[in-house]
C-alpha cells in the first residue's frame, strides 16, 4: 500500500511547496514507490548483521592541527572598513 494523494498533498504543504494537480499525481506515484522498496527492505533478516556509521572503513584524514606563523594583527585587520586598535567593528545586532 502506498501513499495517497491527500498525504503527498499534506507534506508538500508541510514543506510549503506549490505543485499543480500533475506534479501532485507524479510525485504521489513516486514516493508510492520508494515507500514500497523500503517495505521490501523491512523484509530482509539483519539479526546478524553488525551495526555500523559508514558501508566503508572510513578514518579521519583531517590533517594534524599544528601551530604555525600567522598574520600580524595590524595586517589582519588592514582592509577593514572599520576597526578599533584590536579588532573589527561592525554594527551592533542585539541592540547596545
Amino acid at each position: 500500500m502506498g501513499l495517497s494523494r491527500d498525504e503527498v498533498a499534506k507534506v508538500s504543504l508541510l514543506a510549503r511547496l506549490r505543485f499543480d494537480e500533475a506534479e501532485l499525481d507524479t510525485l504521489t506515484t513516486q514516493l508510492s514507490q520508494v515507500v514500497e522498496y523500503v517495505r521490501q527492505l523491512e523484509e530482509l533478516d539483519t539479526e546478524s548483521v553488525q551495526p555500523m556509521a559508514h558501508v566503508e572503513d572510513i578514518h579521519n584524514v583531517l590533517a594534524d592541527d599544528v601551530a604555525r606563523p600567522s598574520l600580524d594583527r595590524d595586517e589582519a585587520l588592514a582592509n577593514a572598513p572599520k576597526r578599533d586598535d584590536e579588532c573589527y567593528r561592525v554594527p551592533a545586532v542585539l541592540g547596545e
